[in-house]
């Protein structure tokens, strides 16, 4: 097949200031270990995963701690050398309390990695054991178990592969940093990816507002022709899956649909990273890389942190802070999660930390619908959010199934565009999980 030289965009979609400036240009920094790291059980898609260790154990960096649970969930495995303390339920980054496992940390690591593999000579059988045992989740926000995505039904075939580079997120700039720090170990990554799914041609999609990224990644496949550096026009939610896919080769994935079913498999530049470690160097996915910005912190910084480190060791490490704070969200401000307790600890697919004052957030009051259409005109996936999130509101959830609220992916450019500062996205979000319930109780029944 060939490659589009010109990349489509998508239908709907907005364009938020992007504030990228604050930590663009910073490299990333490796934090120190806390006094304690706290692993959820729950730091992916699927069955939370099962302790293995007990209260007193000794572990190293890399001792797996916690194993999956079925084949949508993934092992957990220690970022730090310490004692597991005991068993606990807190705080998580998605608001939700959690059980997990809390180890005091030692002074130093000692690691207890895999047993290193060559890129060049790994089986696709071999690639994907690893992902699994390594415990990678996509980097992309959703925490999906990244051999599942590797180990696709027989009947998909899938011909295509696309690394997604955009980072639409506003002050998000991790992604970036990957892309001009370790342009090799991105592409080592793809290829790994490509080869374990027996596909031949694959894409790094980078929206053209990051110049500086693309002109490193061309040079980094000049030597792979069945690899080329999609550029895509600069638009939330540009970096979306299906919007990426329709962008980089003019597929459509259909409501309802994955992109499997299209014939793509779509990862995250961080996820890429994380597999090229978890072959070359036998890392399991025991750090994230997260960016800390807004101009609520003090010191904005790109970081390299251990999975299970506190938010608020994360927050002094960057200085604390200012005066000026109003609002620390996990993630980015359109798809995050507003943080209400600072113990809630660093995950896998933890992107970002911000901390915004109250020129940056949209706290106006919230008045009655203008029937405007605006958050139509813009909804990537040409949903009503308006009647959606009416119907969630009233609990009319049968009516919300029909309208397609489960085909919602809470992108928030409903809420952005909305100028009568209507919170939708938390109204769809909301709907969207009772109707999820229903739907997994039909199953059960």
């Amino acid at each position: 097949m060939t490659i589009l030289k010109n990349a489509k965009s998508f239908h709907g979609g907005v364009h938020p200031p992007e504030h990228k400036e604050l930590t663009e240009n910073l490299a990333f920094e490796i934090m120190p270990n806390p006094k304690e790291i706290v692993f959820p059980f729950t730091q992916h898609i699927g069955k939370p995963a099962k302790a293995v260790v007990e209260k007193g154990a000794e572990v190293k960096a890399g001792t797996l701690v916690a194993d999956q649970d079925g084949f949508v969930s993934s092992p957990i495995h220690s970022s730090v050398s310490g004692k597991v303390k005991k068993i606990v339920n807190g705080a998580t980054m998605n608001g939700f309390p959690k059980d997990g496992i809390l180890i005091e940390a030692a002074e130093e690591n000692e690691n207890e990695f895999m047993v290193e593999l060559n890129p060049d000579a790994v089986s696709p059988e071999e690639i994907r054991e690893r992902v699994r045992a390594a415990g990678i989740v996509g980097q992309g926000g959703a925490a999906f178990p990244t051999y599942v995505k590797l180990t696709p039904p027989p009947e998909k075939k899938i011909d295509y592969v696309i690394l997604n580079g955009c980072e639409c997120e506003p002050y998000l700039t991790r992604d970036y940093r990957f892309m001009l720090e370790r342009p090799e170990s991105v592409v080592s990554g793809l290829r790994l990816i490509m080869k374990s799914l027996g596909v031949e041609i694959g894409g790094i999609g980078i929206e053209d507002n990051k110049s500086e990224a693309i002109k490193v990644m061309q040079d980094a496949v000049k030597n792979y022709p069945g690899i080329e550096v999609v550029v895509a026009k600069t638009k939330y939610p540009q970096g979306a899956e299906k919007m990426l896919i329709k962008a980089a080769i003019d597929r459509e994935v259909p409501p309802g649909r994955l992109p499997l079913d299209v014939g793509v498999v779509v990862q995250n530049i961080g996820t890429a990273v994380a597999i090229h470690d978890a072959i070359a160097k036998g890392e399991p996915q025991i750090t994230a890389a997260i960016t800390v910005s807004g101009r609520g912190i003090n010191t904005p910084k790109n970081l390299i942190v251990r999975v299970g480190t506190p938010l608020a060791d994360v927050l002094e490490y960057c200085g604390g802070l200012n005066d000026n704070a109003k609002k620390v969200i996990a993630g980015g401000p359109m798809m995050g999660f507003a943080m209400h307790d600072f113990s809630a600890p660093i995950m896998k697919a933890t992107s970002g930390i911000l901390v915004l004052t109250e020129e940056e957030i949209n706290d106006h009051e919230e008045t009655p619908c203008l029937k405007c259409g605006k958050c139509i005109d813009v909804c990537p996936l040409n949903l009503v959010p308006t009647r959606l999130a009416r119907l969630a509101q009233l609990e009319r959830n049968e009516e919300a199934e029909e309208l397609g609220i489960t085909v919602c992916m809470e992108c928030g450019t409903c809420t952005y565009t909305c100028p009568a500062n209507i919170p939708l996205v938390q109204w769809l979000r909301l709907g969207k999980q009772k109707v999820l319930q229903i739907q997994r109780e039909r199953k059960t029944a």
